[in-house]
């Protein structure tokens, strides 16, 4: 009984790798780069900080500074993604579709920074909906489920092997 659990899990194990092969590699190095997105500024633009922390301009004023900066490509609210306002740093950031963000100061509507922001695309490819929104539910989800068989065959493989072994030591060990 034993040994066919084991040898299940083994063959279990095996085709569950090479099922997730591509999926898995390319959860874990978008992962790897989502780990550090706050360090590196490819990824994502730092933060910067606005002079107060009320904010003061209004939306109307947001999107006509947005339309001035040639980057967002912004000609009206239908080519901005979302706003992100933050008052404890004093800005509001401005999220293009074009995936273009402008950080503004939320008292003076100066612009602090503008900047190509690669972390939601790095996001999307991460969770599989990059490729097509049925990729994420129908690739990426049976994918980590198959990973956490494989987290518990592999379990099963070890303690198997680890229990073989310490039997086989221990009939050595009163051979001898």
């Amino acid at each position: 009984m034993r040994n066919q659990l084991r040898q299940l899990s083994r063959q279990i194990h095996l085709w569950a790798a090479l099922l997730i092969i591509i999926p898995s590699f390319i959860v874990i190095g978008s992962g790897l780069l989502l780990q550090i997105k706050k360090q590196s500024d490819w990824i994502q633009p730092p933060t910067k900080r606005g002079m107060a922390s009320i904010p003061a301009i209004a939306f109307d004023d947001v999107l006509n500074i947005a339309q001035t900066i040639p980057e967002l490509n912004v000609r009206s609210w239908q080519q901005i993604d979302r706003l992100d306002v933050r008052p404890e740093k004093g800005i509001i950031k401005l999220f293009a579709k074009n995936r273009w963000e402008a950080q503004l100061d939320a008292q003076s509507g100066e612009v602090l920074q503008v900047a190509y922001r690669r972390s939601d695309i790095i996001e999307s490819i991460h969770d599989g909906s990059w490729f097509a929104d049925s990729a994420k539910l129908w690739v990426f989800l049976p994918a980590g489920i198959l990973l956490f068989l494989m987290w518990c065959t592999g379990l099963v493989l070890l303690f198997t092997t680890l229990k073989s072994k310490y039997k086989k030591r221990a009939y050595r060990v009163k051979r001898n």
